[in-house]
């Protein structure tokens, strides 16, 4: 995706597809109020001038098909996350992704580290009107459990730390000790949430008027 309109049109594919918000915000790799944002866009009856820019939410794109597509690259990718774990000195006995795109890469980290692998299913994915704060998510029984378990986090991308912090959460109340998250790409430069520490291979930061 190149501009605002493939996103738009991305948007629009995936609600019509009966995806909620939430999951389109997951996989577009944006906020939700980006998500909000690219639904109504792409509904809306009046198309901006060619010469005009749409305003919307201050926001990053982060695109990484080119990884996700491919087991080779995307084992690497995992590898170069487990090393960034690695190099806090904790042991985990878990490795919990969280749903969709932190699966897979936190299945390649934990068969770099040999931890267990767990998955969490967070309540953004539920979410599409009203208030996301009466939502819940959960972990996957088909996966490990976190009780009484050290456990990492991985997912893709930080956009405004919501979903870590749920997942940190989560795992605190099933009493299992959450030790460090992982991503691909943190949008915000967050160092730690809740007192866990924040790990990431790319960090965006902004650079104009303040």
């Amino acid at each position: 995706m190149k501009n605002v309109d493939d996103l738009i049109a991305s948007a629009a594919e995936l609600a019509d597809r009966g995806l909620s918000k939430g999951e389109i915000a997951d996989e577009l790799n944006v906020s939700r109020e980006t998500a909000s944002w690219l639904v109504e866009r792409s509904g809306a009856a009046a198309k901006p001038e060619p010469d005009t820019k749409p305003e919307g939410p201050d926001d990053i794109h982060v695109d990484w098909n080119a990884i996700g597509s491919g087991g080779k690259r995307l084992t690497y990718i995992g590898r170069a996350l487990a090393d960034l774990l690695m190099e806090t000195g904790e042991t985990a006995d878990v490795t919990i992704g969280i749903e969709k795109a932190g699966v897979p890469l936190a299945t390649a980290v934990s068969r770099e580290l040999e931890t267990t692998l767990g998955a969490y299913a967070p309540a953004k994915h539920q979410w599409d009107e009203g208030d996301i704060e009466d939502l819940g998510g959960g972990f996957s029984r088909n996966f490990a459990p976190v009780e009484d378990r050290d456990c990492f986090i991985v997912d893709d991308t930080v956009t405004s730390g919501t979903t870590l912090r749920e997942t940190i959460e989560s795992i605190r109340s099933e009493g299992g000790e959450p030790l460090a998250c992982v991503v691909i790409v943190d949008k915000q430069g967050v160092e730690e949430i809740d007192g866990v520490p924040v790990y990431s291979l790319i960090n965006v930061v902004r650079v104009g008027e303040q």
